[in-house]
């Protein structure tokens, strides 16, 4: 898993200001492309483009750059509701899929992006890396995350119609929403504004209940 945070700035599909969303782990922002299901309405996966603009926002070190065959978009698109499948049977303590796993397997199986020294010692990486590359460390990042520290911490966001798939990394283990920007937020709104109406129903009760005595 990797170390690298970064998060995406994501747009709310029902519209709303953006917000700051941290994944916790290369593997889970590849959910950002969609997934199977339901989540095919927001599949935005299906480009050569595409998969090169997520690598340039994901947590993977600056400079990749990779160059990407329409049949790793789909190879992508594998791994992707692979991934989402999977973490989302571990989220709820559900068995992890065998099949998933073995697509997960097979992506891990190409060699990943090469890193090389730059001038000054500095890190680069080997020109070309291809899509199978860029799959590979997704790949082997999930293999780290479900067999590793992290992995009874998967979680989706608490609010009922987001379904956004994170690790929890805090240090206490309670991190229940995808963002305190937009679902924490909403969700001590509606809190208070339950806990408003209580009292002002408890209130209107004891006026009545005064009026009858």
């Amino acid at each position: 898993m990797s170390e690298l945070a970064r998060g995406f700035v994501l747009d709310p599909p029902s519209g709303g200001r953006p917000f700051h969303f941290d994944a916790g782990a290369l593997c889970l922002e590849l959910l950002l492309l969609g997934g199977p299901g339901e989540l095919a309405r927001w599949d935005a996966l299906h480009e050569p483009a595409d998969l090169v603009g997520w690598v340039a926002r994901s947590r993977l070190p600056d400079g990749l750059a990779p160059v990407v065959s329409r049949e790793e978009v789909a190879a992508g698109r594998e791994l992707r509701d692979a991934l989402y499948r999977l973490a989302s049977a571990r989220a709820y303590g559900r068995e992890l899929p065998a099949a998933d796993l073995a697509v997960v397997g097979r992506a891990a199986a190409h060699p990943p992006p090469v890193p090389r020294f730059g001038p000054g010692a500095t890190r680069e990486w080997v020109p070309g890396a291809s899509g199978a590359q860029v799959l590979s460390a997704v790949a082997r990042d999930a293999v780290e995350l479900f067999t590793g520290p992290y992995a009874r911490r998967i979680r989706e966001c608490g609010t009922s119609n987001c379904l956004l798939l994170f690790v929890d990394t805090s240090r206490p283990g309670r991190r229940r929403w995808c963002s305190m920007e937009r679902c924490g937020n909403r969700s001590k709104v509606r809190a208070h504004r339950a806990r408003r109406t209580g009292e002002e129903r408890g209130g209107a009760n004891g006026a009545a209940a005064g009026e009858d005595a």
